[in-house]
């Protein structure tokens, strides 16, 4: 888990190590290695023997890690080998309740009063919750300031706490701050509203059509392991994910279920590479 611990990934991570270990008769162990926006725990996958032993819990963030990082020690799609797409969520758009601002416009306007000091945090660079508002802010052309933690719940902490202005995160965390009023949901990222914020437009419907942005969570294994061992880990992940237990715990943490194999997994981290890429490159986003 290249993230700290508390986040989404790393919740559903911890919900399939219980139920692959007694699959396996063997412990599943999460371990938590944070860091350069989660590029030391890949590293480390990318480099373990490839023996079936060492996974990595991977999120978009790795796909956008070549566009920010010079000489990049590994290549996400030549180093790892996709096993499954487990679920993927959109950003619920959070603002602290100090914030004048109840929509978008109002926000973006407020941003334009304030160059610079309007503020996001996420759980680093490179994944969505950096790169949706940052995307956001070069289409409303409007500056505003990226505050990186080592993880998505110290993120959150910080919105709660006032130290930044927004959040682009998932609907899990965001959720019981909107209900004890720490903070108030302004847009949806998806395609959609969001199920429980029936009330809370997206961002296509607030002045930027076709705008979508969403995260997902993936195993993936070093590309040298043998198919055997990762058709193996894919059945029976995808076997674990697919019982009506598991489902009904991402769904109810706020996650969409996707449960896509091997060959399906390599086509959206391709897609994301060509489309978050691009987006990179032209607005000259860098590791901080």
């Amino acid at each position: 888990m290249p993230f700290g611990a508390g986040g989404p990934a790393d919740i559903c991570a911890r919900v399939l190590s219980e139920r692959l270990a007694s699959l396996w008769g063997q412990p599943v162990v999460v371990e938590n290695r944070p860091g350069a926006g989660g590029n030391i725990g890949a590293d480390l996958v990318a480099k373990a023997p490839p023996d079936g032993h060492t996974i990595l819990v991977a999120t978009v963030s790795l796909v956008t890690a070549p566009f920010l990082v010079p000489r990049l020690s590994f290549d996400p799609l030549r180093d790892f080998a996709p096993v499954v797409e487990v679920f993927d969520y959109p950003m619920v758009i959070a603002v602290h309740p100090a914030v004048p601002a109840h929509n978008l416009t109002e926000l973006l306007e407020y941003a334009r009063r304030r160059p610079g000091d309007v503020t996001y945090s996420s759980s680093g660079v490179g994944n969505t919750g950096h790169l949706a508002p940052a995307l956001l802010a070069h289409l409303a052309r409007v500056e505003m300031t990226h505050v990186p933690f080592p993880g998505a719940a110290q993120a959150q902490t910080a919105l709660i706490a006032g130290q930044v202005t927004m959040a682009f995160n998932n609907p899990l965390q965001t959720m019981p701050g909107i209900e004890a009023g720490q903070y108030r949901a302004i847009g949806v990222t998806g395609d959609t509203r969001w199920r429980d914020l029936p009330n809370v437009p997206t961002v296509a419907e607030q002045g930027f059509p076709g705008f979508r942005a969403s995260s997902w969570m993936g195993f993936l294994a070093p590309a040298a392991t043998p198919d055997a061992i990762l058709a193996q880990i894919e059945r029976d992940t995808r076997a674990v994910v697919a019982t009506a237990e598991v489902t009904a715990r991402l769904i109810a943490a706020g996650f969409e279920v996707r449960n896509r194999g091997r060959a399906d997994f390599r086509r959206q981290m391709e897609t994301d590479s060509a489309l978050w890429g691009g987006f990179i490159r032209d607005a000259g986003i860098r590791m901080e």
